[in-house]
């Protein structure tokens, strides 16, 4: 089951990008390899992940991002990557 990653979740993952790029030159690719890895650990692992705001959540690593997925027909689907240093209200508010 290969995850699916929907505009909203694509338009996350390049801002957060641009927004690491920024900071030093590279370590937004850096950031789109952690973060793909763990869209991709989905494959193996979608589901069992614990839930908040109604999506499961994994955490990309090395960095303060978490990844919101649901399961759809047994396909994990990427709703939103969104940053955790954010208020938790605005991750509630995106997943609607």
């Amino acid at each position: 089951m290969t995850p699916k990653i929907l505009p909203s979740g694509i338009a996350d993952l390049e801002n957060a990008r641009d927004f690491y790029d920024a900071q030093e030159l590279g370590v937004g690719t850096y950031f789109l390899e952690c973060a793909f890895s763990e869209i991709e650990s989905l494959r193996l692992y979608a589901g069992i992940h614990g839930q908040r705001y109604g999506h499961h959540c994994v955490f990309v690593s090395r960095f303060p991002y978490v990844i919101y997925y649901k399961m759809e027909q047994g396909i994990p689907v990427v709703y939103r990557v969104l940053d955790c240093r954010s208020d938790p209200k605005k991750h509630r508010k995106a997943l609607r």
